[in-house]
């Protein structure tokens, strides 16, 4: 290519027609409305989540694990392990420690009943304390 060769960047002619121009003849619905996210109040805290995902219980074990205590929650109805691994790894962020999903059931290294309490509830399930 030479210099003379060069496509020009000013924006040149302007388009010959507008491809749209006979849609505005026609009578088509609007398009949907901008969704506008409400002004949010601190006061106000939200609510709980629409569905109750039913009833999960938090135990503390100690039995077979050489003296180490281990937060167990158990009782899951209706979710599959990949759910489960997912519940686990966030109750595993908040907590600062390990676990695992073993048998259907999540276990946290540690006593961290409220804390894995509180996860459970924003997940929509009920979280029950049972045992020791």
């Amino acid at each position: 290519m030479s210099a003379n060769d060069k496509v020009s960047t000013d924006g040149g002619q302007g388009l010959g027609q507008n491809p749209f121009v006979a849609l505005s003849g026609l009578s088509l619905p609007k398009g949907a409305a901008p969704i506008t996210k409400p002004a949010s109040n601190p006061t106000v805290t939200p609510s709980q989540p629409a569905r109750n995902r039913g009833r999960v219980d938090i135990l503390r074990e100690k039995a077979g694990r050489g003296g180490k205590t281990v937060t167990v929650a158990t009782g899951f109805v209706g979710i599959g392990l990949p759910e489960k691994e997912q519940l686990a790894k966030k109750m595993q962020r908040a907590c600062g420690s390990g676990g695992t999903v073993k048998d259907g059931r999540i276990e946290i290294q540690g006593d961290k009943r409220d804390e894995v309490a509180r996860i459970l509830t924003e997940a929509g399930f009920r979280p029950v304390f049972s045992g020791g």
